[in-house]
């Protein structure tokens, strides 16, 4: 969204798929949950006289058409994607299936993960930990708009404490908005770390791909 109200701002789609393609090129894998808040939010639009199930199936549209323009912001970057859907669609999106998602990966495929779990009444994140769970991945990378996890929101408080690190009972017990606790759970469950880090600021993606000490880790 960058500094618009709503949609998609293509200098920033243009900015991540560049960091993107520099962490693609260290040799890693890389499948990609997004979300589609900028465009539609059930949550937020409840008050809309639209029903629960209806306005989550319209936020996983939304999250397609982000996943569309991720998509072609990637292949312009000379990246070679796959963009699969858990709402089934074959004109534009595959279906999901495991093995051909694992496939993909295994061909230096970007994979992009649309369309959340396909179901109603959960969220992006449980989406990331279930297909990250799914297709064995090492970590979760969580790209955010702050540096990592913090005491209090930072963009309300100046005075808000950066972790370095965090168990996943911390962030249960602290109910801290790392992720909902259906992915949390998931995630401690299957001894999946997640790494909250700044999205935003140049060359942040690459350093913790690479190894550095970048945002907050939760394991």
């Amino acid at each position: 969204m960058g500094q618009r109200e709503f949609g998609i701002d293509p200098d920033v789609l243009n900015r991540y798929a560049e960091e993107i393609r520099v962490a693609k090129e260290s040799g890693v894998q890389i499948g990609i949950v997004i979300g589609g808040g900028n465009i539609y939010r059930g949550v937020a639009n409840s008050s809309d006289d639209i029903d629960k199930v209806t306005g989550d199936h319209m936020g996983m549209l939304a999250t397609l058409i982000n996943a569309l323009a991720l998509q072609s912001a990637l292949e312009h970057h000379g990246l070679v994607t796959r963009l699969i859907s858990a709402i089934r669609m074959e004109v534009i999106a595959e279906p999901f299936i495991r093995r051909r998602a694992v496939r993909h990966l295994e061909k230096e495929r970007v994979v992009i993960f649309g369309a959340g779990t396909g179901n109603p009444y959960f969220t992006t994140d449980t989406a990331a930990a279930l297909r990250a769970i799914e297709i064995e991945a090492d970590v979760i990378i969580k790209g955010t708009r702050v540096d990592g996890v913090y005491d209090a929101d930072p963009e309300e408080n100046e005075g808000a404490v950066l972790y370095d690190s965090l168990s996943y009972m911390d962030v249960m017990k602290k109910d801290l908005k790392v992720m909902d606790m259906t992915a949390i759970t998931l995630c401690r469950e299957n001894k999946l770390p997640i790494l909250v880090f700044n999205m935003n600021k140049h060359g942040n993606l690459k350093a913790l791909i690479s190894g550095e000490k970048v945002g907050t880790k939760v394991c």
